[in-house]
């Protein structure tokens, strides 16, 4: 099992590095190529994967102190990932301070039956010092906003925006949170049940909830007896996993039965099931996404939740919205650089830096302006992103208020999370070291005329 992990995880971090994916479309990608089925050596693969993806950063410094004047990018990506793993097992897991010989050793017998010992040969020198070598020397040797992006495995460039967004005292809060997930979530489907035998369903198999108020048919789970996915009220469409963050853009946009609703960027369908559930499907909702692959998950989505008001469309909504008509509500939730989700997505910080931040926020303005052509008047647009950057949301939403008069402003209920910047207080901002959620942006804007 170890080795078949091990190849797993190599080859994992291999795919996330060249192609700049995900861990979990890098990891789909590695059990297809591997035509892997072993569960355990999956489950045990992606965990090293993403948290030593999530420490990217410290292994590399600490890697390239150690074997200078070489530098880790100077190998094939194999001995790249073998190198991230070999330290993140054998040195972060133990805290630095212990290490354990023989199972260093056993790593490195996998690692040449797996990538050839001709091709380990480069670095096999190295192992033995990557085993004993000091951690917080090359921490003490840094400046303090290097240390500070080592010890909270974050982008130097991403520490600096946080301490002038948040001050130096509240950014090291978000940015130790940022490595630590929320809360699981979980929404009752009431499309499919009642709630209260839902929950008594829930209960009888061993979960135990607790209510996140103020919002509706949303519940933290604080025990589990088994893997989520396998219980049977899962397997029944009876509830959907939904971070709170996420559930709020939804509830915030106080769909009523009869509605029309255009959701944009809709798939993988967590928006437009929960949409459809607060209208008790009644009414309709064309739902619009660019990808292909993420609307062909979305329908299955669709289906299992029980939701039949819901129409797909394939396009790209930065260019144009390809059908006629205006809706009641537009709710756009477009690509972010998800600074909000680090947490969960770990490779998405390495890919980024300050020029993303700009270059998504032109693709969100493109986006909310093609969208205001698509609302009655006094109907509603409601803006949300999974990012705290203020260039991905509070300033798209002063540009797009310049640009169109016609639309101010509203307050968002229920009340949740805190007020936006730059004197925007009807919007919405979640933190994960404030609210238990992912770092999320709403605003929800209303057309006078």
């Amino acid at each position: 099992m170890l080795k078949n992990a091990w190849t797993i995880a190599i080859e994992t971090l291999s795919w996330i590095e060249m192609h700049r994916l995900s861990e979990h479309i890098a990891l789909a990608k590695t059990i297809k190529q591997l035509n892997e089925t072993n569960s355990n050596a999956i489950r045990y693969a992606y965990g090293i994967v993403i948290e030593t993806t999530r420490r990217r950063n410290l292994i590399d410094k600490f890697i390239n102190t150690t074997i200078a004047p070489k530098k880790i990018e100077e190998f094939n990506l194999g001995i790249q990932s073998f190198l991230r793993l070999y330290v993140y097992q054998t040195r972060i897991v133990k805290n630095w301070d212990k290490y354990n010989l023989q199972e260093a050793q056993n790593i490195a017998s996998i690692a040449r039956s797996i990538l050839g010992w001709k091709t380990l040969l480069p670095v096999e020198p190295y192992l033995g010092f990557l085993l004993t070598q000091k951690m917080q020397p090359i921490i003490e040797t840094s400046n303090d906003e290097e240390r500070l992006s080592l010890e909270t495995f974050q982008p130097l460039w991403f520490v600096k925006y946080c301490i002038n967004l948040l001050g130096p005292k509240e950014a090291v809060t978000f940015l130790n949170a940022s490595n630590i997930s929320p809360p699981v979530y979980i929404r009752i489907n009431t499309l499919k049940n009642n709630p209260q035998e839902i929950l008594q369903k829930l209960e009888n198999e061993g979960v135990k909830l607790q209510k996140a108020e103020p919002l509706q048919n949303v519940y933290k789970i604080l025990e589990l007896k088994q893997t989520i996915n396998t219980l049977e009220s899962s397997k029944l469409g009876l509830f959907y996993i939904q971070d709170k963050a996420s559930c709020f853009a939804a509830q915030a946009t106080a769909p009523r039965p009869g509605n029309k609703i255009f959701d944009i960027c809709a798939a993988p369908g967590a928006k437009t099931t929960y949409l459809a559930q607060l209208m008790t499907n009644q009414g309709s909702i064309i739902s619009v996404d660019f990808s292909k692959r993420r609307m062909k998950t979305w329908r299955q989505e669709i289906n299992y939740m029980n939701v039949t008001i819901a129409e797909p469309i394939t396009a790209n909504a930065c260019i144009s919205l390809p059908f006629t008509g205006e809706a009641d509500i537009v709710i756009l939730d477009p690509p972010c650089t998800s600074t909000g989700v680090f947490a969960k997505q770990p490779s998405a910080k390495w890919r980024l830096n300050q020029n993303s931040i700009e270059n998504m926020a032109k693709i969100q303005q493109q986006m909310i302006t093609n969208c205001a052509q698509k609302v009655v008047t006094g109907g509603y647009i409601t803006y949300s992103t999974c990012s705290i950057t203020i260039e991905e949301n509070e300033m798209v939403i002063e540009r797009f208020l310049k640009d169109h008069p016609n639309f101010q402003l509203v307050e968002i209920e229920p009340k949740l999370g805190s007020s936006g910047l730059r004197g925007l207080t009807k919007c919405r901002r979640l933190y994960p070291h404030l609210h238990e959620c992912n770092g999320f942006f709403i605003a929800k804007l209303q057309k006078s005329f």
